[in-house]
Protein backbone atom coordinates (compact mmCIF):
# COMPACT_ATOMS: atom_id res chain seq x y z
CA UNK A 1 0.00 0.00 0.00
CA UNK A 2 1.28 3.57 -0.78
CA UNK A 3 1.35 5.82 2.41
CA UNK A 4 0.38 9.82 1.92
CA UNK A 5 2.71 11.75 2.57
CA UNK A 6 2.03 14.72 4.51
CA UNK A 7 4.36 17.80 3.28
CA UNK A 8 2.99 19.62 6.01
CA UNK A 9 4.20 17.73 9.10
CA UNK A 10 7.97 17.75 8.33
CA UNK A 11 9.60 19.67 11.04
CA UNK A 12 6.83 20.21 13.15
CA UNK A 13 7.11 18.99 16.89
CA UNK A 14 4.77 15.90 17.85
CA UNK A 15 4.08 15.15 21.64
CA UNK A 16 2.32 11.58 21.82
CA UNK A 17 1.55 10.19 25.65
CA UNK A 18 2.26 6.85 26.08
CA UNK A 19 3.91 5.94 22.89
CA UNK A 20 6.43 3.19 24.06
CA UNK A 21 4.10 0.21 22.74
CA UNK A 22 0.89 -1.05 20.67
CA UNK A 23 -0.91 2.32 19.12
CA UNK A 24 1.36 4.71 21.09
CA UNK A 25 4.38 3.22 18.89
CA UNK A 26 2.56 3.45 15.80
CA UNK A 27 2.05 7.03 16.24
CA UNK A 28 5.83 7.62 17.13
CA UNK A 29 6.82 5.54 14.08
CA UNK A 30 4.37 7.23 11.42
CA UNK A 31 5.18 10.48 12.44
CA UNK A 32 8.69 9.98 12.46
CA UNK A 33 8.29 8.77 8.75
CA UNK A 34 6.63 12.27 7.90
CA UNK A 35 9.82 14.34 9.29
CA UNK A 36 8.17 15.30 11.99
CA UNK A 37 10.01 16.47 15.02
CA UNK A 38 8.53 13.73 17.35
CA UNK A 39 8.67 13.21 21.52
CA UNK A 40 7.09 10.36 23.14
CA UNK A 41 6.28 10.35 27.27
CA UNK A 42 6.07 6.52 28.76
CA UNK A 43 6.67 5.02 32.32
CA UNK A 44 7.95 1.79 30.36
CA UNK A 45 12.27 3.37 29.98
CA UNK A 46 13.38 -0.27 28.79
CA UNK A 47 10.50 -0.34 25.70
CA UNK A 48 10.59 3.49 25.35
CA UNK A 49 14.16 3.78 24.68
CA UNK A 50 14.17 0.28 22.77
CA UNK A 51 11.56 2.32 20.37
CA UNK A 52 13.63 5.36 20.34
CA UNK A 53 16.57 3.39 19.47
CA UNK A 54 14.75 1.06 16.44
CA UNK A 55 12.58 4.61 14.85
CA UNK A 56 16.23 6.31 14.40
CA UNK A 57 17.84 3.48 12.92
CA UNK A 58 14.87 3.05 10.38
CA UNK A 59 14.39 6.85 9.97
CA UNK A 60 17.78 8.75 10.41
CA UNK A 61 14.96 10.95 13.07
CA UNK A 62 16.05 10.42 16.40
CA UNK A 63 12.49 10.41 18.62
CA UNK A 64 12.41 12.60 22.15
CA UNK A 65 11.54 9.91 25.10
CA UNK A 66 10.99 10.83 28.03
CA UNK A 67 9.78 8.69 30.89
CA UNK A 68 7.38 9.85 32.75
CA UNK A 69 4.41 8.90 34.48
CA UNK A 70 1.55 10.73 33.57
CA UNK A 71 -0.48 10.21 36.99
CA UNK A 72 1.72 12.96 38.60
CA UNK A 73 0.76 15.88 37.03
CA UNK A 74 3.55 17.88 37.80
CA UNK A 75 5.83 15.65 36.65
CA UNK A 76 3.35 15.26 33.57
CA UNK A 77 3.88 19.44 32.61
CA UNK A 78 7.86 19.06 33.57
CA UNK A 79 8.12 16.25 30.71
CA UNK A 80 6.27 18.52 28.51
CA UNK A 81 7.81 21.80 29.53
CA UNK A 82 11.44 19.77 28.59
CA UNK A 83 10.20 18.71 25.57
CA UNK A 84 9.26 22.42 24.50
CA UNK A 85 12.38 23.47 26.06
CA UNK A 86 14.67 20.58 23.51
CA UNK A 87 12.14 20.64 20.50
CA UNK A 88 10.58 23.95 20.60
CA UNK A 89 6.20 24.70 20.65
CA UNK A 90 4.16 21.72 20.33
CA UNK A 91 2.43 21.73 16.53
CA UNK A 92 0.43 18.50 17.48
CA UNK A 93 -0.48 16.50 20.36
CA UNK A 94 -1.58 13.14 20.38
CA UNK A 95 -3.17 11.77 24.11
CA UNK A 96 -2.91 7.89 23.45
CA UNK A 97 -1.89 6.60 27.50
CA UNK A 98 -4.39 4.54 28.18
CA UNK A 99 -5.43 1.25 30.20
CA UNK A 100 -8.46 -0.77 28.95
CA UNK A 101 -8.55 -3.31 32.72
CA UNK A 102 -11.86 -5.48 33.09
CA UNK A 103 -13.56 -4.78 36.15
CA UNK A 104 -16.98 -5.97 37.71
CA UNK A 105 -19.13 -3.10 38.74
CA UNK A 106 -19.86 -4.44 42.03
CA UNK A 107 -16.10 -4.78 42.75
CA UNK A 108 -14.82 -1.42 41.79
CA UNK A 109 -13.31 0.56 44.82
CA UNK A 110 -13.08 4.10 45.09
CA UNK A 111 -8.86 4.01 45.15
CA UNK A 112 -9.10 1.61 41.52
CA UNK A 113 -11.82 4.14 39.82
CA UNK A 114 -9.75 7.15 40.57
CA UNK A 115 -6.97 5.25 38.99
CA UNK A 116 -8.97 4.19 35.90
CA UNK A 117 -9.92 7.78 35.12
CA UNK A 118 -6.38 8.59 35.79
CA UNK A 119 -4.89 6.61 33.17
CA UNK A 120 -7.71 6.77 30.65
CA UNK A 121 -8.76 10.87 31.02
CA UNK A 122 -7.17 13.16 33.78
CA UNK A 123 -3.62 12.91 31.86
CA UNK A 124 -5.56 13.69 28.69
CA UNK A 125 -7.24 16.67 30.59
CA UNK A 126 -3.79 18.42 31.82
CA UNK A 127 -1.53 17.56 28.73
CA UNK A 128 -3.89 19.49 26.99
CA UNK A 129 -3.98 22.49 29.47
CA UNK A 130 -0.28 22.82 29.43
CA UNK A 131 0.31 22.63 25.31
CA UNK A 132 -2.31 24.82 24.27
CA UNK A 133 -0.24 27.84 25.18
CA UNK A 134 2.81 26.72 22.84
CA UNK A 135 -0.16 26.42 20.17
CA UNK A 136 -1.21 29.92 20.43
CA UNK A 137 1.98 31.05 20.50
CA UNK A 138 3.06 29.33 17.23
CA UNK A 139 -0.69 30.82 15.76
CA UNK A 140 -2.25 26.76 15.79
CA UNK A 141 -2.05 23.34 16.16
CA UNK A 142 -4.23 19.47 16.41
CA UNK A 143 -4.83 17.89 19.49
CA UNK A 144 -5.74 14.52 18.81
CA UNK A 145 -7.53 12.61 21.66
CA UNK A 146 -7.54 8.92 21.95
CA UNK A 147 -11.48 7.48 23.10
CA UNK A 148 -13.03 4.30 22.44
CA UNK A 149 -15.89 2.12 20.37
CA UNK A 150 -16.20 0.97 24.07
CA UNK A 151 -18.69 3.66 25.36
CA UNK A 152 -20.39 3.48 22.20
CA UNK A 153 -21.25 -0.21 22.63
CA UNK A 154 -21.60 -0.24 26.30
CA UNK A 155 -18.59 -2.88 26.57
CA UNK A 156 -19.67 -4.25 30.16
CA UNK A 157 -17.12 -5.14 31.63
CA UNK A 158 -15.27 -1.48 31.04
CA UNK A 159 -17.67 0.25 33.66
CA UNK A 160 -14.94 2.61 34.18
CA UNK A 161 -12.56 2.90 30.73
CA UNK A 162 -15.65 3.13 28.88
CA UNK A 163 -17.30 5.76 31.23
CA UNK A 164 -13.39 8.01 30.82
CA UNK A 165 -13.30 7.69 26.90
CA UNK A 166 -16.81 9.15 26.53
CA UNK A 167 -15.59 11.72 29.02
CA UNK A 168 -12.38 11.81 26.29
CA UNK A 169 -15.04 12.96 23.53
CA UNK A 170 -16.99 15.72 25.86
CA UNK A 171 -13.82 17.18 26.71
CA UNK A 172 -12.85 17.12 22.98
CA UNK A 173 -15.87 19.01 22.05
CA UNK A 174 -15.34 21.65 24.87
CA UNK A 175 -11.89 22.26 24.23
CA UNK A 176 -12.68 22.31 20.59
CA UNK A 177 -14.99 25.37 20.96
CA UNK A 178 -12.85 27.11 23.60
CA UNK A 179 -9.34 27.42 21.14
CA UNK A 180 -10.92 27.04 17.89
CA UNK A 181 -10.30 31.20 17.38
CA UNK A 182 -6.75 30.14 18.19
CA UNK A 183 -6.77 28.14 14.91
CA UNK A 184 -6.46 25.05 17.12
CA UNK A 185 -8.13 22.10 16.26
CA UNK A 186 -9.19 19.33 18.57
CA UNK A 187 -10.55 15.45 17.56
CA UNK A 188 -10.61 12.21 19.12
CA UNK A 189 -10.38 8.45 17.52
CA UNK A 190 -12.29 5.82 18.59
CA UNK A 191 -10.58 2.73 17.76
CA UNK A 192 -12.13 -0.48 17.31
CA UNK A 193 -10.63 -3.77 17.71
CA UNK A 194 -7.38 -3.52 18.09
CA UNK A 195 -5.58 -6.38 19.02
CA UNK A 196 -1.62 -5.25 20.04
CA UNK A 197 0.42 -7.77 21.45
CA UNK A 198 -1.18 -6.50 24.79
CA UNK A 199 -4.70 -7.19 24.15
CA UNK A 200 -3.83 -10.53 22.63
CA UNK A 201 -2.05 -11.91 26.10
CA UNK A 202 -4.50 -10.37 28.19
CA UNK A 203 -7.80 -10.32 26.59
CA UNK A 204 -7.70 -12.00 23.59
CA UNK A 205 -5.36 -15.32 23.75
CA UNK A 206 -8.28 -17.30 21.74
CA UNK A 207 -7.93 -16.91 17.97
CA UNK A 208 -11.75 -18.14 17.69
CA UNK A 209 -12.95 -14.78 19.98
CA UNK A 210 -11.05 -12.82 17.69
CA UNK A 211 -12.72 -14.29 14.61
CA UNK A 212 -15.96 -14.25 16.10
CA UNK A 213 -15.24 -10.49 16.92
CA UNK A 214 -14.41 -9.55 13.52
CA UNK A 215 -17.49 -11.41 12.32
CA UNK A 216 -19.39 -8.34 13.53
CA UNK A 217 -16.83 -5.95 11.52
CA UNK A 218 -18.72 -4.80 8.13
CA UNK A 219 -14.89 -5.01 6.61
CA UNK A 220 -13.56 -8.38 7.51
CA UNK A 221 -10.09 -7.26 7.82
CA UNK A 222 -7.99 -6.56 11.57
CA UNK A 223 -8.15 -3.37 12.45
CA UNK A 224 -4.34 -2.30 12.81
CA UNK A 225 -2.52 0.28 14.81
CA UNK A 226 -1.22 1.24 11.45
CA UNK A 227 -4.66 1.97 10.70
CA UNK A 228 -4.92 4.52 13.65
CA UNK A 229 -1.92 5.96 13.14
CA UNK A 230 -3.15 6.84 9.49
CA UNK A 231 -5.95 8.35 10.81
CA UNK A 232 -3.87 10.44 13.32
CA UNK A 233 -1.83 11.49 10.41
CA UNK A 234 -4.42 13.11 8.29
CA UNK A 235 -5.91 15.07 11.68
CA UNK A 236 -2.43 16.39 12.17
CA UNK A 237 -1.92 17.49 8.74
CA UNK A 238 -3.30 21.09 7.15
CA UNK A 239 -5.17 18.57 5.00
CA UNK A 240 -8.00 18.50 7.50
CA UNK A 241 -7.53 22.22 8.51
CA UNK A 242 -10.78 22.66 8.75
CA UNK A 243 -12.29 19.62 10.70
CA UNK A 244 -12.56 19.97 14.43
CA UNK A 245 -14.67 18.60 17.60
CA UNK A 246 -15.24 15.07 15.94
CA UNK A 247 -14.80 11.90 16.60
CA UNK A 248 -13.61 9.47 14.15
CA UNK A 249 -14.50 5.64 14.03
CA UNK A 250 -11.75 3.36 13.05
CA UNK A 251 -13.52 0.47 13.71
CA UNK A 252 -13.84 -1.31 10.24
CA UNK A 253 -18.10 -0.86 10.91
CA UNK A 254 -18.67 -3.00 14.09
CA UNK A 255 -21.58 -3.28 15.19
Amino acid sequence: MTKTTYSSLADRVVLITGGASGIGAAFVRAFAAQRARVAFLDIDQAAGAALAAEVAAASNTAPLFVPCDLLDIDTLRTAITDVQRKLGDAAVLVNNAANDQRQVLAEVTPAEFDWMTGVNFKHVFFAAQAVVPQMRARGGGSIINMSSIAWMRGAPALPVYAAAKAAVVGFTNSLARSVGPDRIRVNAIAPGMVVTERQRRLWYPDEKVITEMRARQAVPDAVTPEDIANMALFLASDDSQRITSQCFRVDAGMA
